[in-house]
């Protein structure tokens, strides 16, 4: 343990729980969903990091079931949305309603109103409807009547959309996919997974008897945990080098904003207290680029033409700017 890390040994602790807690909580959804490990570090490092997740896939390939696994492996609130063309914004957020014996409004939660929030197929709602997420997505609370009401902690909105059958849909607009931390595909299991898959949930859905391994409390002290993993001063100029880099790349019309980049440090402390360590690394923040800022960019009509994406663009950028030492990331 460095003498110069900030709380010493609490904060050394304090990572090693989250790494523990991390495992378990993994291990758990691995009993529904099989071979996907990175992706369910990534879920939970989303969570841990206090943002939103986007899973973007074609169907059947356990968008939901991977949702419905995070949520009831941490003993948390849990409503789901199912994102339809008639579906209104007070659907998601609550409404008021007059009370006759009261002779006052009465205000009734909608679904948002939950620890974890499970959007299935968000794109198929209008876009007034996927602007009532930006305000509790961003802020956490929910503004109905003039009247503002917090919404829980921990609070995590899970959003699906199959990329494949746009018809019908209304694709998410930049602002509302800027508040998504993360996004990720599940892609198909490998054919040892898919095996295994048969024979596990051929007769029985595994998520039916799925108990919880962690509660809200719990991920609470988590978070709480991975605020105080240390990032150094030269990890911090190489999320923004890498931000500057996405804005003056001539493959890309929009680059990341200051939003993106504060996100990718903050899921970059998740990553790190997952993986035993208490402070951040360059490959942390390379190893996320990706997922944090791809679905924020976009193509200019050149890179598009020449079937380039905004992935292949990332990797470009990560090639081309200075990485800092890793002795620097202890200081």
């Amino acid at each position: 343990m460095d003498e110069g890390y900030p709380d010493g040994v609490a904060t050394f602790h304090a990572v090693r729980d989250v790494a523990a807690a991390g495992q378990r909580i993994a291990a758990n959804i691995e009993l529904v969903i099989e071979g996907k490990a990175d992706t369910i570090r990534l879920g939970l490092t989303v969570l841990l990091a206090e943002g939103h997740l986007l899973i973007e896939d074609v169907p059947g390939v356990g968008k939901t079931k991977f949702a419905k696994a995070l949520a009831r492996s941490i003993d948390c609130t849990v409503r789901r949305i199912q994102f339809t063309p008639d579906l209104l914004p007070s659907d998601i957020t609550g409404v008021s309603i007059y009370n006759t014996e009261s002779r006052d409004f009465e205000f009734k939660p909608g679904p948002v109103f939950a620890n974890i929030v499970v959007g299935d197929e968000i794109n198929r709602a209008s876009p007034k409807t996927q602007a009532a997420l930006l305000e509790c997505m961003e802020e956490r609370q929910v503004t109905v009547d003039g009247v503002t009401y917090p919404v829980g902690s921990p609070f995590l909105v899970l959003a699906t959309q199959n990329p494949i059958d746009m018809e019908g849909t209304y694709p998410l607009p930049e602002a509302q996919r800027d508040r998504f931390t993360a996004r990720i595909s599940m892609g198909y299991p490998d054919h040892a997974a898919e095996i295994a898959m048969l024979a596990e949930q051929a007769s029985v859905d595994p998520l039916d008897t799925l108990p919880p391994v962690s509660d809200a409390r719990e991920v609470r002290a988590l978070i709480e945990a991975v605020r105080a993993v240390h990032v150094a001063e030269s990890i911090k100029a190489y999320a923004v080098d890498l931000a500057e880099a996405t804005r003056q790349s001539p493959d890309l019309r929009l680059g990341a904003s200051p939003r993106a980049t504060l996100q990718l440090l903050r899921a970059a402390k998740a990553w790190a207290a997952l993986g035993g360590r208490e402070y951040v690394i360059p490959d942390d923040i390379q190893g996320l680029t990706t997922p944090v800022l791809a679905h924020r960019l976009l193509l200019t009509a050149e890179t598009q033409i020449s079937g380039r994406t905004a992935e292949d663009a990332l990797t470009k950028i990560v090639g081309s700017v200075p990485i800092p030492s890793d002795q620097t990331a202890r200081l």
